[in-house]
């Protein structure tokens, strides 16, 4: 039987590249404690470790060190897998969400803890292809989404939060907001909208409150459509929505289900926890208590 460990996938690629001394930290707060990290920068490497029965049964959790994306591969690659991520992207929006830091000693502490929540996940499905991949924060359609597609295109290496303002400021001046059909569960009536929010948690890029009433282990996405087309339209609902008032607002469409196809005429762009998954039409289910992640007590 193998000793209890903590396998570390680290992403080289994540955030400014400036913060290895708070990984370095972390890895050195795990031997304090007798948790035997293993430390991982190909993906490839700990595929092959985890393939071993007795190593996957005797490991206490998977950390992916990096930003949402490193979450999402990581547990999309080891689905039922205990996670604790450690936040060394640009955003980290879900261990902002939970509160987890940059302080090794503390996430450390977190794990021989072992203080864990259940969570729902998202699942997105291209329309005609069998392919499903799991998202823990929420998924978009329009402007946003053809934003992370514009950085994605142009990306070198490790990046920062004014790295977004080129792809923002290109976004606005020659996006052509296409209309989408939005259908909840087995409604055939649709909500028309040019951007579309389908949210698992209350969180979100820029800490913008888009969706605050998502739970993530109600069993049900939080939706919210933004019906106008436009840049006008667009700083319109950017006000509404720092300030809270946009679900009271005309042009806002606001529900909750379990379940959210969209449509459209032409293509539009798709994230999934800041990462560019493809073009409409898609579908994206709710698939209940299928993460467990280790979370400050």
């Amino acid at each position: 039987m193998s000793s209890p460990w903590v396998a570390i996938q680290r992403n080289p690629n994540s955030g400014s590249g400036r913060r290895k001394r708070h990984l370095l930290a972390f890895v050195r707060a795990l031997k304090e404690r007798g948790l035997n990290p293993r430390l991982f920068s190909r993906r490839e490497r700990l595929d092959e470790v985890l393939a071993d029965p007795a190593r996957r049964e005797s490991l206490l959790c998977l950390v992916p060190a990096g930003g949402d994306g490193t979450v999402s591969d990581v547990m999309n690659r080891f689905p039922g897998l205990t996670i604790c991520p450690f936040p060394l992207g640009t955003e980290n929006v879900l261990c902002r969400y939970f509160g987890i830091g940059h302080d090794g000693e503390k996430v450390a502490d977190m794990i021989l803890a072992g203080n864990t929540r259940t969570l729902d996940l998202g699942v997105f499905s291209a329309a005609g292809s069998e392919k499903e991949t799991r998202f823990v924060l929420m998924g978009s359609a329009g402007f946003d989404a053809e934003v992370i597609h514009r950085l994605h295109r142009s990306r070198r290496g490790n990046i920062g939060k004014l790295t977004y303002a080129k792809p923002i400021l290109g976004t606005l001046t020659n996006y052509p907001y296409p209309m989408m059909r939005v259908f909840l569960d087995d409604s055939e009536t649709p909500i028309e909208g040019s951007l579309v929010v389908v949210s698992n948690l209350a969180a979100y890029a820029f800490r913008l409150p888009i969706t605050p009433d998502a739970v993530g282990d109600d069993g049900r996405f939080s939706v919210c459509v933004f019906e106008r087309p436009g840049s006008f339209q667009l700083a319109r609902y950017f006000w509404q929505v720092i300030r809270r008032k946009h679900f009271d607002r005309p042009g806002v469409q606001h529900a909750t289900a379990s379940r959210v196809r969209i449509e459209s005429d032409s293509p539009v762009p798709m994230q999934i926890d800041g990462e560019a998954i493809g073009e409409t039409p898609c579908e994206m289910t709710l698939l209940p208590a299928a993460l467990s992640i280790i979370v400050p007590e």
